[in-house]
């Protein structure tokens, strides 16, 4: 491991030469090893663009380099003036695909594979486009097209997994696919990005923490990565590497808009004292507020009577009064000395929570229509929420869209990394359904 010594990132990039996928491979992997190499190609780049005299194969050069740190609209100005060669458009294409243009990058893939751009790989970076512009099957296609040595290579593993994700196959398929892209090229920054995504999701904070950390490491920067690097960082109350996570993506990036949102939220959560005690404290509280009345042995008349008020959780219980639940059709002593007997097992009792209730519609879920009560009844999966919204909905145990909506604004406030961020987030999702939450 000595291509910092070997590799000479300056000569590369300044002076004459082989310059293709090979030497590009070589400059990326030599940053990994050694990010103080980064501060070498800029300055090397910042010499090469003040030549005045730059030849066409000069401007692939500086395109290329353009590209990997991250200033693609100089990349694409250098590379649209160079050679016309494969690996200009091939680059080309990976530039507009960086700026969300992806029928352009389609296009330019096209004609690096008929300049003579390895074909393979222009047709994995075209998948890649076609499932980003919204068409995975068109993307899967493309990749079930392919056949040979290309479908060994970790960027095709990688494309699969993340397209047969995107189709919503299986998971056990998707795992195994990043793991053996992973297998193939440990430092593959997508593949291991991917991979840690998946175990997110499924509460494997750790394994997910040093995927990150190991994708996070790598050259160019990978946005996703530091992201939710840094949201990792900040739930484990880690608020200094969160920032300097965000700092990382700003420094390429410096008008990246959840970086920034994320670094002032950073910001204002390290300000604040956090009472540990006190937040273990509400946090066992959350846990048994959150426990579904389903969970307990009611009779029948008590638990037709609870689902009909929309009475779902012992919370939704703590502010519910007896006169509230007797004014209901059908629920009379007997069930109410139930119910009593059932919040007293957990150390609660009807109306203890009932001042803190904002005025709401009552929720009748059989006053709704069945897409309306299908609607409500979906996971909070479906919302499709940021790792750092997600978490917070796993911490205050909201499972299903009905729980988010019989929830307050200031409610959600309330869970530890939860900021206006998040909140807004939150609105503008259930805003898209129709939806609002409960007060507003």
């Amino acid at each position: 491991m000595v291509q910092e010594v070997d590799f000479d990132i300056r000569q590369v990039v300044l002076f004459g030469g082989t310059f293709g996928p090979r030497e590009i491979r070589q400059l990326v992997d030599a940053i990994g090893e050694e990010t103080s190499l980064y501060g070498i190609l800029r300055d090397a780049v910042a010499e090469l663009q003040k030549q005045e005299d730059l030849s066409p194969a000069g401007r692939v050069r500086l395109g290329v380099c353009y590209y990997l740190m991250g200033r693609y609209y100089r990349a694409i100005e250098a590379l649209q003036k160079s050679d016309g060669g494969a690996l200009a458009h091939f680059y080309l294409g990976k530039a507009h695909f960086a700026r969300g243009e992806y029928t352009e990058a389609i296009k330019s893939y096209a004609a690096a594979r008929k300049a003579g751009y390895d074909s393979g790989e222009c047709s994995v970076s075209e998948a890649e486009a076609q499932r980003h512009a919204g068409d995975p099957q068109a993307a899967l296609s493309t990749l079930d097209n392919l056949s040979g040595a290309i479908e060994q290579t970790s960027e095709y593993l990688t494309q699969r997994a993340a397209t047969v994700a995107a189709l919503g196959g299986s998971q056990t398929e998707v795992v195994a696919l990043y793991e053996r892209a992973v297998e193939v090229d440990r430092n593959h920054q997508a593949a291991l990005f991917g991979l840690a995504l998946q175990n997110d999701r499924h509460g494997n904070d750790q394994e997910a923490l040093a995927l990150y950390e190991r994708a996070a490491g790598r050259f160019p920067t990978h946005v996703g990565s530091l992201l939710n690097l840094g949201l990792a960082y900040e739930d484990a109350e880690q608020f200094d590497r969160a920032a300097r996570c965000y700092r990382r993506v700003l420094d390429v990036f410096p008008d990246h808009p959840r970086a920034s949102l994320f670094m002032k939220d950073t910001e204002a959560s390290s300000d604040q004292y956090y009472d540990e005690d006190a937040q273990r404290k509400r946090d066992r509280m959350s846990q048994v507020l959150n426990i579904p009345v389903t969970d307990f042995e009611l009779s029948v008349r008590s638990r037709n009577c609870l689902q009909k008020m929309g009475i779902m959780t012992l919370g939704d219980l703590g502010r519910c009064t007896e006169a509230e639940l007797l004014a209901s059709k059908n629920f009379g002593e007997t069930s109410l000395v139930e119910i009593k007997d059932m919040l007293a097992s957990k150390g609660l009792q009807l109306g203890q929570f009932a001042t803190q209730r904002e005025p709401a519609e009552v929720f009748e879920p059989e006053s709704l229509s069945a897409d309306e009560q299908a609607l409500l009844s979906n996971p909070i999966s479906v919302l499709n929420l940021s790792v750092r919204a997600r978490k917070c909905m796993i911490r205050l145990g909201i499972n299903a869209i009905a729980d988010l909506v019989r929830r307050t604004g200031d409610e959600l406030l309330e869970c530890k990394n939860f900021g206006v961020t998040s909140l807004n987030e939150v609105r503008e999702k259930l805003a898209a359904q129709g939806l609002k939450l409960r007060g507003e």
